[in-house]
This record gives structure tokens, sequence and C-alpha cells, in this order.
């Protein structure tokens, strides 16, 4: 972070820390978060993959299941929509 804070100086570019997010890539299982830190301003952490990954199947279920209530409980057109395709 040092380094993109001095890049930002000498390229007279400003980098606003509360429109910025931390992502770190690596392979190993990481149990303490790290702390990034843009002059005095600490950077907050991204979502992690497992909690992006578990509210994508999360928000996939419950489509899942919408769709899966319309043959029991929609109108005659809509069950007709549904299994048209």
């Amino acid at each position: 972070m040092d380094r993109l804070e001095e890049w930002a100086l000498e390229n007279t570019m400003k980098v606003n820390p509360g429109k910025s997010k931390a992502v770190s890539y690596t392979k190993a299982r990481v149990k303490d978060p790290l702390n990034y830190f843009l002059g005095d301003k600490k950077i907050p952490e991204a979502i992690r993959w497992a909690s992006q990954v578990s509210y994508t199947v999360q928000k996939t279920w419950k489509a899942l299941n919408f769709i899966m209530r319309i043959p029991k409980k929609g109108n005659s057109n809509t069950k007709s929509l549904a299994c048209s395709h």
C-alpha cells in the first residue's frame, strides 16, 4: 500500500480510501484478517469468497423456490407460461 500511495503522489492522483476495498488472493487460509492502510486510513476488506458463495446460493435457492411454487399456486395463465418453456 505504501507503493500505491507513493505512485499516486508522484502521478498527482487522489485515491479515496472511503471508496476502496482490499482484496487478498492466497491459497492459504487466513485466520486473522489482513489490515491495509492508505496513509492513516484503514481500507476495509471486500467480502470473502465463502461469504459471496453463500450469498449467491441463498439468492438462487429463493428464486428456485419461487419458480417451483408457480405450478402449485399460480393461476391458469401463469401455469401455462411456466410449463410451456
